[in-house]
């Protein structure tokens, strides 16, 4: 079932479906594009892990990864019993980036997961739920103040660890954002740009972002990868890139 955040709309659109140029038709379209997506690979599960400390330790060890290989580092700090942020604190930094060596830059997220537990312990007594209690933009803005968070892993943390709404923008998105043509040229530059074109035209809603960024980046793996794979794609009378690729075969 198509979560009832997904299934309201705020302008009728016409068939076909063509690409906005007018701004009132974006939340129309975006809704429409998260529809369609949810019926072509259904929910996603977003994000793997128990609670909200695996969430931001997955979400720091999986800056420039692949999930394949921070699921190895995962596995090796659970092997050393370093499977919580206060382990984290207490593990001396050299040993911490040996045990994740398979995330890659593995000195660098040492350093990082150390900060993010030094912060949480003096500034919170340890206490990562009265962290993650604080309104939406309070909290956003101290992941920001500590060292190695920028703004997609703190959108990761607010998101899927804090449940609060603040959509994740990645590669993946800016790609089909771009390729959609829609919101003109700016959100496809910037993130700040880019997720104002998610909050200004969706109801803020965290389940529904929270399965809107993970269907986007299923859909760049399955069909809008580097190389886009426009036939059969079920956004395709929406997308420009797509439709001019065709037209020019």
């Amino acid at each position: 079932m198509i979560p009832l955040a997904a299934r309201r709309r705020t302008k009728k659109l016409k068939s076909p479906v063509q690409t906005p140029s007018d701004p009132a038709d974006l939340p129309a379209i975006l809704l429409e594009v998260h529809q369609r997506l949810y019926q072509s690979y259904g929910p996603q599960g977003w994000w793997p892990g128990d609670g909200p400390a695996d969430v931001i330790i997955g979400a720091i060890l999986t800056q420039a990864a692949t999930w394949s290989n921070v699921e190895m580092a995962i596995a090796n700090l659970k092997q050393a019993g370093c499977w919580s942020l206060e382990a984290i604190d207490n593990q001396p930094e050299e040993v911490l980036a040996e045990i994740i060596r398979p995330s890659g830059y593995f000195n660098a997220k040492a350093r990082k997961l150390k900060a993010f537990a030094r912060h949480l312990q003096v500034n919170h007594a340890g206490d990562l739920d009265k962290m993650l209690s604080q309104e939406t933009g309070p909290l956003r803005d101290e992941l920001l103040s500590i060292h190695g968070i920028g703004p997609e892993t703190a959108d990761d943390i607010v998101l899927y660890a804090a449940g609060k709404p603040s959509f994740v923008i990645d590669s993946y998105t800016r790609r089909i954002v771009q390729r959609l043509g829609i919101g003109g040229e700016e959100p496809s530059k910037s993130y700040d740009s880019c997720q104002a074109l998610f909050h200004d035209n969706l109801p803020a809603d965290a389940p529904l972002f929270n399965e809107y960024h993970a269907l986007l980046d299923r859909h760049a793996k399955e069909a809008c990868a580097k190389t886009p794979r426009c036939h059969g794609c079920c956004l395709l009378d929406l997308c420009d890139t797509g439709k001019q690729a065709l037209a020019s075969d």
